[in-house]
């Protein structure tokens, strides 16, 4: 791995544009518990991918750099996105998810399984306000806060484009609300509540176009196989974000 970032404080700000962005979130080793997690999950392997090499590093967001629509996570799942080093991609949260996309066309094709298997996001950016696997899927409130800078930057610059946020699950809600409270977006007093197709517009500050911000249960495997969250209910949600962008 190249040298560290260093802190994302001081490290997002200048990146000017995604692909630099992207370069150093990959690099960055601000959170000791998470590095230290991430590269024993990637010495140790699961069985099953035991002859894979694992990415073992922080996952960038993955998308076009002028979309419209963004889909907010919680963070890399240590045999998938940590595997992979793409967001949602090698593991079943992410089958699900690409799938839908797919479906909506906002995918290229409904499956993600590595970062040479030619998927393409059309109009659509992934990210996650946690860019490392945590342990038990649990980053501290800490860790969120120090992971956050990546995320304003990141949405700075989708910002001539995005028009639509559909966050995944409760966590990313609550942790995307303060970072939108530092970009060009106005959060309302009382702050929107999470719920399926829970859905919020956020007027500008800068008097450009509103964001709209849209609720969506995570596609864990705890929600898709005790059907929660069905396939046809994913794809109502991409469906809306889709008119909205429109």
């Amino acid at each position: 791995m190249k040298d560290p970032s260093g802190e994302p404080a001081d490290a997002a700000p200048g990146a000017g544009g995604l692909a630099e962005l992207d370069e150093l979130v990959a690099r960055c080793t601000a959170c000791p518990r998470l590095v230290e997690w991430r590269e024993e999950v990637a010495r140790v392997k699961r069985a099953a991918f035991r002859d894979e090499d694992y990415w073992g590093r922080p996952v960038p967001g993955y998308g076009p750099p002028d979309a419209e629509i963004a889909i907010v996570g919680l963070a890399p799942a240590a045999h998938g996105g940590n595997r992979t080093g793409r967001i949602f991609t090698g593991d079943r949260s992410g089958d699900v998810l690409f799938q839908a996309l797919y479906d909506v066309g906002l995918a290229s094709q409904p499956e993600s399984v590595s970062l040479h298997d030619g998927l393409r996001l059309h109009g659509t950016r992934i990210t996650a306000p946690v860019h490392c696997a945590p342990p038990a899927n649990k980053p501290t409130p800490a860790e969120r806060d120090t992971c956050r800078p990546w995320l304003v930057r990141e949405l700075d610059l989708l910002r001539p484009t995005l028009r639509v946020v559909v966050v995944l699950g409760a966590f990313g809600w609550q942790a995307l609300l303060p970072v939108l409270a530092d970009t060009a977006w106005q959060v309302p007093r009382p702050r929107p509540k999470f719920g399926h197709l829970a859905h919020a517009e956020l007027p500008a500050t800068d008097g450009a176009a509103p964001l709209h911000l849209l609720g969506c249960y995570h596609v864990s495997q705890q929600n898709t196989f005790t059907g929660r969250l069905t396939p046809e209910m994913l794809r109502e949600v991409f469906h809306h974000a889709k008119q909205l962008a429109a």
